[in-house]
């Protein structure tokens, strides 16, 4: 992933707002609950954490965090020269794979628990893996196929088959086109984005990162996010537009982890796009720095000095080898097994989205070593996750809305809502016979909004005494914490800071067990 110029998406969305952060509409006793909220100089602090609790997702931003797994497939041009950026110059004779096979692609990642997946249609150095009208540099013009080759068509064909939802990556910046740094290239990014939205069928994600380097003639170019996302909007209404978009923002990080606090709704005023730019690409792997790189983003500290608020969550992405697009020499390299699962638990653990990226060969294909990486962390996964020891076991918490085991029904569509006492909520669990565990995986229904600020589980011992044995500050769409192996009969999770009375959807304990 490559993000370099925020500064043209933030004027743009200030610009559009009206158009991307339309209201959602709920039943009538979350009626106030809405995509973005205005903060008046005269609210309290106590009225802005009201507003606060009652931003919501829209449905595109909900249907994709519903996904959880999600994969990037970065291939092209790149993939046959070794390198990570390509300048433009590049012969499209260069593009042969000898068995490309997208229908692997898709069937590992649906057999891996993955929802959507996203292709890199075009990347900085201008290559098109589908038969655009607009450019020469692009598979029509490689010997793959004698040029009659669409990578984009066998992708989107394969996702419908497998019943994956399919994205599209679109670089806006074009190191090949002379067009590039005029008013013209806008005109020329929107023909090539309509293809792509028009030709495929249903998109479910547009991804835009935000490099913006010289082009072929030595400028740079302004982009016109608005008239794109004014473009995406008519023709594939239900995709959420990433990174340089108005729907999800990157973690800022490419390590695969989540903040602590990890909050959906964050100031929409206060995004230094400019330190984004600054320091991404650069030190992918350190901390993140500057504001949306920043621990705290949404904080009440953070919320009381905002202008407006709106619903922007995370989508974290890391490649499960060092590099971007594929190279033979990280064949080894590949992150294990146990290594994905880390990382399921710090992203989508921590209220994101995974984006894992698995590049294709040069051959056309998924690797084995990633695919085998894959299989294990699927395993991992089923191993840890098929049984909710709190399935059977007998709840009590006094409720407003909602019945007891709905939080253990696994179903996300039937929540409670808890009635707080002092300014805590308690859900007992008394099991049939004593459990061993050490996860703890806890979500709202964020549907009715972001609210639970602090939790803790607790477990009743020999003696009959309650026990600490972990604690989390924000929840969202799921937060997981592993912890030391306990062995219990009676556990207890108590949500001590809320925000407003939070929706709780699922509660569950599991034994994490990374043996394949």
């Amino acid at each position: 992933m490559w993000l370099n110029s925020y500064s043209h998406f933030f004027k743009a969305t200030i610009a559009c707002t009206s158009l991307l952060f339309s209201p959602v509409v709920l039943p009538t006793l979350h009626a106030q609950e809405q995509n973005v909220v205005i903060i008046n100089p005269t609210d309290s602090p106590a009225e802005i954490v009201r507003k606060a609790a009652n931003v919501v997702p829209s449905a595109r931003q909900f249907n994709w965090q519903r996904q959880e797994l999600t994969a990037f497939l970065h291939y092209g041009i790149n993939t046959y020269t070794g390198r990570e950026w390509g300048d433009g110059k590049e012969s499209p004779a260069i593009f042969n794979p000898t068995d490309l096979d997208a229908d692997q692609w898709i069937r590992e990642l649906k057999a891996a628990g993955f929802k959507c997946a996203i292709l890199t249609c075009k990347h900085h150095d201008g290559f098109c893996l589908w038969p655009s009208a607009y450019t020469e540099h692009s598979v029509k013009n490689s010997p793959w196929k004698k040029g009659k080759g669409d990578v984009v068509r066998e992708v989107s064909d394969a996702c419908k088959k497998y019943g994956m939802d399919f994205g599209v990556y679109l670089s806006p910046w074009d190191r090949n086109s002379d067009l590039y740094g005029t008013e013209a290239y806008n005109d020329f990014f929107v023909k090539q984005l309509t293809e792509l939205l028009t030709q495929y069928g249903k998109v479910s994600e547009v991804w835009f990162d935000g490099a913006c380097g010289e082009g072929p003639n030595g400028k740079k170019q302004v982009y016109d996010f608005v008239r794109w996302y004014e473009l995406i909007r008519k023709l594939q209404p239900e995709a959420v537009i990433a990174v340089m978009g108005p729907d999800v923002r990157w973690v800022g990080t490419e390590t695969g982890r989540g903040r602590e606090m990890e909050w959906s709704v964050v100031p929409k005023d206060n995004l230094n796009q400019d330190a984004i730019a600054k320091n991404s690409q650069k030190e992918v792997l350190t901390a993140p720095v500057g504001d949306m790189m920043g621990q705290d983003l949404g904080s009440r500290k953070k919320i009381e000095k905002a202008k407006s608020l709106i619903w922007y969550p995370a989508e974290i992405d890391v490649s499960i080898r060092p590099g971007w697009f594929y190279h033979e020499e990280q064949d080894s390299k590949v992150k294990s097994p146990k290594e994905l699962m880390d990382i399921y638990f710090t992203s989508v653990g921590m209220n994101g989205v995974l984006l894992l990226n698995l590049p294709p060969n040069k051959e056309g294909k998924l690797s084995e070593a990633d695919i085998r990486s894959l299989h294990g962390f699927r395993q991992l996964y089923v191993n840890t996750f098929t049984d909710n020891l709190l399935a059977k076991a007998k709840v009590t918490c006094t409720l407003s809305e909602g019945k007891g085991r709905n939080v253990i029904d696994d179903n996300y569509d039937t929540s409670v809502r808890p009635k707080m006492k002092d300014g805590k909520a308690v859900f007992s669990f008394k099991l049939n016979k004593p459990a061993t565990f050490n996860v703890l995986s806890v979500q709202e229904d964020i549907r009715k909004g972001q609210r639970v600020e602090k939790f803790s589980l607790e477990v009743k011992d020999a003696k009959g005494n309650w026990k600490k044995v972990t604690e989390g500050t924000t929840v969202g769409h799921k937060r997981l914490l592993k912890f030391p192996v306990e062995t219990a009969k009676e556990v207890r999770l108590i949500i001590s800071e809320v925000r407003a009375v939070p929706a709780i959807s699922e509660i569950g304990l599991y034994r994490l067990r990374l043996v394949l």
